[in-house]
């Protein structure tokens, strides 16, 4: 009965997490588009959840009245194609004005519900990207947590362990499949690393979403117009949405994400140029790239995709997974650690080059575990052999051979990385065999 409620609702809820944010660049007023734009928010609210339910489901703390997940779903003229668009909370946008006299009003994107609720959200996110919203959707924690399990739960990968004291997330690394409250723990997680604007966490929301739309499909739970329609019904009881969003639009917009093929459904999350954006009374913000967010809402306004587009995602020569300028790198070179330094990597010759230089080309020594970061130093150096150390500390060693060295600039680009436009039959989890998470409980079977 809830295969709409857990698709839709799921980009609503997402754990009513914590998104990244970007800023906003466009000012002028939402103009049509073609195809069909779904706001979709959670809200993170405490309101009417008990002291139990808060400790069972790991929401302790005060809640903001705010979004603390926000996705914009473009649905093609066609009904081929959908792009799901996360806008990270932090987002430092222009407020949309509540009264013409109003003065500007400049803050993360997420405080604008609380400002004016859902309607200024709306217009707030048509002031940011200049798209016409036609549909709006809320939901909160408890609501993500029945839809997942009235599916039968969640797929979940991690190609590494995830721990999250604060949203109660404790998973090895694999395939592991959850239940409503371990799938919450895993979408709403921000401290599973060190970096600001944590793109990463935004990428796993796409994941879960992503694999609950396609179980949905394979389910065949919206392969007809009436039980699209049981399913529209029950949905208009989970979920808030605005007075232009009804049944018939439910029921629309449900019978389309059923027929669609994995490959004509895209990710994404807007591009950012500033991570850690600090703002006087407002703290530390995201702030969109320019250039490429802009071609982001303009792709979406003219119905084309967003994947493979170089405007959106510039595709550098030499991409890499991780930042070279937290990298500590030791070289047995002057000139080669001079070359590496150049390109952004923290690197130091050592003291003395060795007196005979061995056949091969440059070794690279490193910290069992810094696979990303191996790979990250390997690009640099064309040709390098790989040798990883448990017995290695935190730097990288360098040992140059008897060959020629070429040190290639590298790019990173953490929306490369994160949040690059990609399709959903390339998010999917690897291994379709999960395993269930540590302490997960049985989840309720679909119906």
């Amino acid at each position: 009965m809830r295969r709409l409620t857990v698709a839709l609702t799921t980009l609503a809820t997402l754990g009513a997490g914590v998104l990244l944010g970007p800023q906003a660049v466009s000012a002028g007023q939402a103009g049509p588009s073609r195809g069909t734009n779904i706001l979709v928010v959670g809200i993170d609210s405490r309101t009417g959840i008990s002291a139990a339910e808060k400790r069972r489901l790991h929401v302790g703390g005060k809640g903001c009245n705010c979004t603390d997940v926000m996705m914009l779903v473009h649905l093609s003229a066609d009904q081929r194609r959908a792009s799901v668009v996360s806008i990270p909370r932090d987002s430092y946008v222009e407020y949309a004005r509540t009264t013409a006299t109003e003065p500007a009003r400049w803050g993360k994107i997420n405080g604008a519900y609380a400002v004016g609720g859902g309607p200024l959200t709306v217009r707030t996110v048509e002031k940011a990207t200049g798209l016409h919203v036609d549909h709006y959707l809320e939901t909160g924690f408890t609501g993500f947590e029945q839809a997942v399990n009235d599916l039968g739960g969640a797929t979940l990968c991690t190609d590494r362990p995830l721990k999250d004291e604060n949203s109660g997330l404790d998973v090895t690394a694999g395939v592991h499949r959850t239940d409503g409250n371990g799938t919450l723990r895993y979408v709403r997680a921000r401290h599973v690393n060190q970096r600001p604007g944590d793109l990463g966490r935004v990428r796993r929301q796409q994941r879960v979403v992503n694999d609950l739309l396609a179980r949905l499909t394979a389910e065949g739970a919206l392969d007809g117009p009436v039980s699209t329609a049981r399913t529209a019904r029950a949905l208009l009881k989970s979920v808030r949405t605005d007075a232009r969003t009804g049944l018939h639009d439910l029921i629309r917009i449900g019978w389309a994400l059923g027929r669609l093929r994995a490959d004509r459904t895209e990710f994404a999350t807007v591009p950012i140029r500033l991570f850690d954006h600090r703002v006087p009374g407002v703290g530390s913000t995201l702030v969109w790239d320019e250039p490429r967010s802009a071609a982001l809402w303009d792709a979406l306004g003219a119905d084309r995709p967003i994947t493979g587009d170089p405007r959106i995602q510039p595709v550098p020569e030499t991409p890499v997974p991780s930042n070279p300028a937290v990298i500590p790198v030791r070289v047995d070179d002057a000139s080669v650690a001079e070359a590496l330094r150049a390109g952004g990597f923290a690197a130091t010759a050592t003291q003395a080059a060795p007196a005979a230089r061995p056949a091969g080309p440059p070794v690279i020594t490193y910290p069992a575990g810094r696979d990303e970061d191996a790979a990250t130093l390997a690009a640099a150096l064309p040709g390098a052999l790989l040798r990883p150390d448990p017995q290695q500390e935190g730097t990288f060693d360098v040992a140059v051979g008897d060959r020629p060295v070429q040190v290639r600039t590298v790019t990173y680009d953490r929306n490369v990385a994160d949040g690059a436009p990609v399709t959903a039959d390339r998010l999917r989890c690897a291994d379709a065999t999960a395993q269930p998470a540590p302490g997960a409980a049985p989840a309720a079977a679909g119906r």
